[in-house]
């Protein structure tokens, strides 16, 4: 006698749950990687641009140090993404969004962090 398993009719093939992990790996963030984004909250979009000569000399006489860039260049993305999200909401500038793919995210993480920090 064959069994019936009424609750999973219309159950999806085998190797479909493995697809939908992959897509929700691509939406996610990692702790890491959320903390950066929690942490570009306090962040400044100047903290995004390079000092000029008069801002350094500036700083080196009243002792106002630089935000440096983080040693990681993929987390350093995520981060300036993060700042421009935190600070403009929806307006990301495409140079942004072409160095955060770049630097190995996707697309669609884009929309996750946009939801999380415009929530």
């Amino acid at each position: 006698m064959a069994y019936l398993d009424l609750d999973n009719l219309f159950a999806a093939p085998a190797g479909s749950a493995s697809g939908s992990r992959v897509i929700a790996a691509r939406t996610g963030f990692s702790a890491l990687e959320w903390n950066v984004i929690l942490l570009a909250r306090n962040d400044s979009v100047a903290s995004l641009s390079s000092r000029g000569r008069v801002a350094r000399a500036l700083g080196a006489i009243f002792g106002i140090a630089a935000q440096a860039p983080l040693a990681d260049p993929r987390l350093e993305a995520l981060r300036r993404i993060a700042v421009h999200a935190w600070r403009k909401g929806l307006a990301l500038p495409a140079a942004e969004i072409e160095r955060f793919v770049a630097a190995g995210f996707h697309r669609a993480q884009i929309d996750t962090l946009i939801a999380r920090v415009t929530a």
